[in-house]
């Protein structure tokens, strides 16, 4: 759950803070509870409708749990806690993506911790196996101008660094940026949603663009591969993974993060004027202990 802020009045910030306790210990009786005393003090707080949902979900209480999250949304259309998400899990409609509010906040807060918790706790590989999917493709390219779609902390950056001469990072959390700065990897680093960023990109002039595990937070790829196609030179390649599960399309799953189809990946690569170099099962993280299942793609712009 993310945290977000305080609702101006003690005494609900208090039983919230106990709700979340009491949801993470599994007491999911015991948070609805609290969450409830919370709103009766805070009735229009977003962050407090949304633990109530939390717990009424897991009291398998659909609808409750529906109509909860509804009314965050409605408090908060911004979505700072990912409402629309939760609500496609229950059976809505999914959103075209993550909001944006919702991607920013929970990374602005992971930000200080996201190296040591991604690789060490979550055996994050992803930068690692997509220069490998690259090393099958083309082992000795060397790339000019390399995009980080996504670039959070810079770990795909630190990974292909010995193969390109200048590296362009854009994420969505300035927070994450700043870590990326860090590194000393990038040429240029853009705090931005990543499809605004690349429609401001000249076209023809990027030999690579990667996005390691940056679209579990996003539904509908058209627009983002309509614009990396844009800014690839022709021959130039697109690298990506993503979370693998429904038989078509994309879905939102438990972990509130999308996952995609190869099919969808094949049609919608195709429509945009990709050759499919590989498309293979690949795994980038661990979720409590078990692989989660994904995609590790590289297309290449046809030339």
């Amino acid at each position: 759950m993310i945290s977000i802020g305080s609702s101006g009045d003690l005494s609900a910030d208090r039983r919230y803070e106990w709700g979340r306790g009491a949801l993470a210990a599994g007491d999911a009786e015991g948070a609805r509870d609290l969450f409830a005393q919370a709103l009766d003090c805070a009735p229009d707080w977003p962050a407090a409708w949304f633990g109530l949902a939390q717990a009424l979900e897991r009291l398998q209480r659909g609808e409750e749990a529906r109509q909860a999250y509804a009314k965050t949304l409605a408090l908060d259309p911004d979505d700072a806690q990912g409402a629309a998400l939760a609500l496609a899990r229950l059976g809505a409609p999914p959103p075209a993506a993550a909001p944006r509010a919702y991607v920013q906040t929970l990374f602005d807060q992971y930000a200080a911790r996201f190296d040591t918790h991604l690789v060490q706790k979550l055996a994050y590989r992803g930068p690692e196996i997509l220069c490998d999917a690259l090393a099958r493709v083309e082992a000795d390219r060397r790339f000019g101008h390399v995009l980080d779609l996504g670039c959070g902390a810079g770990l795909f950056a630190a990974a292909i660094s010995a193969r390109a001469d200048a590296i362009t990072g854009v994420d969505l959390s300035p927070a994450m940026i700043e870590q990326a700065r860090a590194k000393r990897l990038y040429a240029r680093l853009a705090a931005a949603e990543l499809t605004e960023f690349l429609a401001g990109e000249p076209a023809d002039s990027a030999d690579l663009a990667a996005a390691a595990d940056v679209f579990v937070y996003m539904g509908d790829l058209a627009p983002v591969f309509a614009q990396v196609a844009r800014v690839l030179r022709a021959n130039s390649l697109f690298a990506f993974t993503c979370q693998s599960g429904p038989a078509q399309g994309f879905i939102v799953g438990e972990d509130l993060r999308f996952s995609h189809s190869d099919n969808y990946l094949r049609e919608t690569a195709r429509a945009h004027g990709f050759v499919v170099a590989e498309l293979a099962a690949a795994s980038t993280r661990r979720d409590r202990g078990v692989d989660v299942p994904g995609w590790a793609a590289v297309l290449r712009k046809a030339g």
